[in-house]
């Protein structure tokens, strides 16, 4: 009687004995490695940066209201008035840094951007790191 404990099936693999080195394996972990570093890099700077951005934007986007309700709490003194708004309008809409033009409402978009690279490159890290 012929078991298949006793009869090896010649389909099968030969065992190896792990003494070999595995090119293949240490080229792809090599590799998912350094995937797994880049994305999380990104994600590290992302989460910096992005609620920075977004508070200067918010924050710059409000000041004019700000400087509004301050006008119209100053009262009846024309001095103080006259002050509020020569600071209000000093305040710039934009700012042309280089050849970047910086807006309340781009600082705020790039704000949420880098929020959303953030989360995503912690999934593919986290998908680069079972895959290694």
């Amino acid at each position: 009687m012929d078991s298949p404990i006793s009869n090896p099936s010649t389909e099968r693999a030969p065992v190896r004995s792990g003494r070999g080195v595995n090119v293949a394996r240490i080229l792809r972990v090599t590799v998912w490695s350094i995937f797994y570093f880049l994305f999380y890099l990104v994600q590290q700077v992302s989460e910096l940066v992005a609620p920075l951005v977004l508070i200067l934007g918010i924050g710059w986007s409000l000041l004019p209201h700000i400087m509004g309700i301050a006008t119209n709490a100053a009262g009846s003194d024309p001095q103080t008035r006259d002050m509020i708004a020569r600071v209000a309008h000093s305040i710039p809409d934009h700012l042309e840094v280089g050849t970047h033009l910086l807006t309340p409402s781009a600082l705020v978009f790039d704000g949420l951007a880098l929020m959303a690279a953030a989360a995503l490159c912690a999934t593919l890290s986290t998908i680069a790191a079972r895959t290694m």
